[in-house]
């Protein structure tokens, strides 16, 4: 199976700031996952406020929707895997890979 080519991190920016204020920012890597499989790791913060809403799971869901549509993403040939977090939370937790 051929794989297609990451996207850019200037890519996924682009799209963050597309969905800005709700999206901080978002990061990734071009991985497997636990099958063995080609993957794509994002790893979204959220704003606190689009985090503790109502609409986080429709917020979440057109994040999603919006990131594999921008980046053009084929699950036959990457599976996207997404992680949410809120500002607060990375802002206790720092963990490198998140910034």
């Amino acid at each position: 199976m051929m794989i297609a080519s990451a996207p850019t991190q200037e890519q996924v920016d682009a799209i963050a700031k597309e969905l800005a204020p709700d999206v901080v920012r978002i990061r990734f890597k071009a991985d497997f996952d636990w099958y063995g499989d080609p993957a794509l790791h994002f790893r979204v913060i959220l704003s606190d406020e689009a985090s503790r809403s109502d609409g986080a799971l429709d917020t979440t869901q057109k994040i999603r929707e919006r990131v594999k549509e921008g980046l053009k993403l084929s699950y036959e040939e990457r599976l996207p895997y997404f992680r949410f977090r809120s500002e607060s939370e990375q802002a206790k937790m720092k963990e490198a890979i998140w910034e």
